[in-house]
């Protein structure tokens, strides 16, 4: 039996941002087969992991992870808005995130 993923994947585009200001606090992600805001609504409240391999050992693993949470859509392609515990880096920008299935709201 091969193994299910038990996360969709998506991408991170950016901070929120106006033409002048970047929001750093909430980030615009893109989730993979998600095209409208109608698909969007499966994903609120879900929460975000952003796995990332750092140089140096903490607790006995390079692998570090930031969590975050989908709090609503933005715009009418399906890209929504995350927050995350702490703001995410630029170097993240175009890095994958999983997208949990967890809350379940259904």
């Amino acid at each position: 039996m091969g193994s299910t993923r038990l996360y969709s994947k998506g991408r991170v585009l950016g901070h929120k941002r106006g033409k002048r200001n970047t929001h750093p606090n909430t980030t615009l992600l893109q989730i993979e087969g998600v095209g409208s805001k109608e698909d969007a609504q499966f994903y609120l409240g879900k929460r975000v992991a952003y796995v990332y391999r750092a140089k140096t050992e903490r607790q006995g693993s390079k692998v570090r992870v930031i969590w975050g949470r989908v709090t609503r859509s933005h715009g009418n392609s399906g890209v929504v808005k995350a927050k995350f515990r702490h703001n995410m880096p630029p170097h993240a920008f175009g890095a994958s995130v999983r997208v949990m299935l967890y809350p379940s709201n259904i």
